[in-house]
């Protein structure tokens, strides 16, 4: 994690204005950082001191069960909060937070703005909307699970997951996440590789025909 210089920051909050969300003046709250691809923004069981707003890249939100078993629960990507759960007090520890590419986000300190935003109605009326939005996208997901066939789902979590054409998910995590067993997955892996949609390498698979990816993936739909 890097803390970017002011004349950085500078650029980003100018790009990237989130001023319509709050009724009073962000800006010299919000600190500018850069989380390097496989970093850590939340680790499991924190409290997290910062609001984030991710305005470039993506990242996996994954949860540890007692038994040891590690649970794919979503994808996030920019531009997204995160951290707004554990603000509300709804959820006094974090779920894990990894980046899957290099992540720019803006950090708002809760300690220092807690009060405000809580109070703030442009700020509480943009967060109810926020939430029912990832209620209604996780909705999707579980009736996708069940409506569309595993080509089209494996198509477009890989387009999702995927860094620089390059696609690494563990099997174990995705067969979870997709909710299919894993011969059914190296199954369809193996149908993308001859159909030359995908190439095995040793760590993972390159993406060599992105677009009958994106083909599979469109049909996919909300």
């Amino acid at each position: 994690m890097r803390k970017l210089s002011l004349e950085e920051s500078k650029h980003y909050i100018e790009h990237y204005p989130i001023s319509q969300y709050f009724s009073f003046d962000i800006t010299p709250f919000i600190q500018v950082y850069e989380f390097d691809k496989g970093e850590y923004i939340f680790h499991e069981h924190s409290f997290p001191d910062y609001l984030y707003y991710m305005i470039e890249g993506k990242a996996k939100l994954y949860v540890t069960h007692k038994n040891g078993k590690i649970s794919l629960i979503d994808f996030i990507t920019s531009p997204t909060f995160m951290g707004e759960m554990e603000l509300l007090n709804a959820e006094r520890y974090s779920k894990g937070i990894q980046t899957v590419t290099t992540s720019i986000c803006f950090a708002i300190s809760i300690r220092e703005v807690k009060e405000k935003l809580l109070a703030d109605p442009v700020f509480l009326k943009m967060l109810c909307l926020f939430l029912s939005q990832k209620t209604m996208n996780a909705t999707a997901k579980y009736t996708q699970n069940q409506a569309y066939p595993l080509e089209n789902r494996l198509a477009s979590f890989i387009l999702l997951s995927s860094d620089q054409q390059f696609y690494k998910e563990k099997h174990t995590e995705v067969c979870e996440y997709l909710g299919v067993s894993y011969r059914h997955l190296l199954f369809v892996l193996a149908h993308f590789c001859e159909e030359e949609y995908l190439t095995k390498k040793d760590r993972g698979y390159v993406l060599t025909n992105r677009q009958a990816l994106e083909k599979l993936a469109s049909e996919i739909t909300y």
